[in-house]
């Protein structure tokens, strides 16, 4: 009976798609067959508090002052995302590596970006990386969250509101606010494949956080 039920649990789980790799992820996916991007931007003092500082020393040093930094533009479907797809250019070439530092603070994030993102894109290293110039350019930070040097405690709404005003055409279920427990963590934003607008995301809207108030610490 016990082998009858181990045998019945592991045809389940191997015809199940998670069990093979994470939520929605799809491995090697078809380059650009992808329905729109997010544009990821991370809280830089959390990813500083909890262990960035020994990873990212330039990025967390004091005086460095950096708010919301690039973690990536990803193509995703309407449901799930691609990862790691085909390419002939596993990694960046040193002709644009210069132009990938500069927007990433972090040089192996940029590395790891480009492999697991930006080749699922269809597009050459330099021509991804104008895509991520251009959606991160498009968007404006508000005032509230450049560089502030005290503690903000905000609700998610109110993170979003004031993104929603600084950002015309921007709706709420066009982004989500990313926490862990109550600190801020990231910002993301969805763009139409294009990158010409802001686009309705439901998936991503629904991993928005719903605690009351959101801590973001100050930068250094």
């Amino acid at each position: 009976m016990i082998r009858r039920l181990l045998c019945i649990l592991y045809v389940v789980l191997i015809s199940t798609p998670v069990f093979a790799q994470a939520k929605g992820e799809q491995k090697g996916a078809a380059p650009g067959t992808f329905d729109f991007y997010v544009l990821a931007l991370s809280w830089s003092p959390t990813y500083c508090a909890n262990g960035g500082d020994k990873r990212s020393p330039a990025q967390c040093q004091v005086g460095a002052a950096k708010d919301f930094v690039l973690h990536g533009l990803w193509p995703q479907f309407d449901k799930g995302y691609p990862t790691e797809c085909a390419t002939d250019q596993k990694d960046i070439p040193k002709s644009v590596l210069e132009t990938a530092y500069r927007l990433y603070p972090d040089n192996r994030l940029a590395e790891r970006e480009w492999k697991r993102h930006g080749t699922c894109t269809a597009r050459a290293p330099a021509d991804y990386l104008a895509d991520v110039t251009a959606a991160r350019e498009r968007l404006k930070i508000p005032t509230v969250f450049q560089k502030p040097k005290s503690e903000l405690s905000l609700s998610p709404t109110d993170i979003e509101k004031a993104f929603m005003d600084a950002n015309s055409g921007l709706a709420s279920t066009m982004m989500a606010v990313s926490c862990k427990k109550t600190t801020l963590q990231e910002v993301r934003i969805c763009f139409t494949k294009d990158l010409k607008s802001f686009r309705a995301c439901p998936e991503i809207d629904a991993g928005s956080c719903r605690v009351k108030s959101v801590t973001m610490p100050p930068v250094q």
